[in-house]
């Protein structure tokens, strides 16, 4: 476990066969062919997309996109922040550490991280530090995100 590293995805076919093989095993609503193909298409240059290897399988990834101060809805004082996506890790590798590895390789920026958890992964996100955001109707359109707070960070109150 000690020498298992996050790696950048690459925006190639490779990585959309890799992609497949989650949805065949993982979870089909967090899916990111869909995403990695209009990636591919639009042949975005830098690649959202981070992930774990076991030998020569991708065994945990997630999408991990920067947002500017100037979006920022959820920060005190505004903040560039990152976004977490669709963090899934294969079924027989769950329990091991690996989404731990990608969360801590996402707050290693020490920037404020927002994230929209599938059900039941509560418990998760709050072992990892994240709290639930003070819920805002026209802010959060439905979705309860849950935050993740560096020192001198709080979250922001809309009245």
């Amino acid at each position: 476990m000690n020498d298992v590293r996050v790696e950048r995805l690459l925006i190639n076919y490779k990585t959309l066969e890799e992609f497949k093989r989650f949805k065949e095993y993982g979870n089909q609503e967090l899916s990111m062919l869909e995403d990695l193909q209009s990636n591919i298409v639009e042949n975005d240059s830098e690649s959202p997309f981070y992930g774990i290897y076991y030998g020569d399988t991708l065994i945990a990834r997630m999408s991990l996109y920067k947002v500017d101060k100037k979006y920022d809805q959820y920060f005190e004082p505004s903040h560039d922040y990152l976004e977490l996506w669709k963090l899934e890790v294969l079924p027989h590798y769950q329990g091991k550490g690996f989404g731990k590895k990608l969360v801590d390789f996402a707050k290693q920026d020490n920037l404020p991280i927002k994230t929209n958890p599938r059900v039941n992964s509560h418990g998760f996100w709050e072992k990892m530090g994240f709290q639930k955001a003070k819920y805002e109707m026209e802010r959060d359109f439905g979705q309860n995100p849950l935050l993740w707070l560096p020192e001198g960070v709080n979250e922001r109150i809309i009245n």
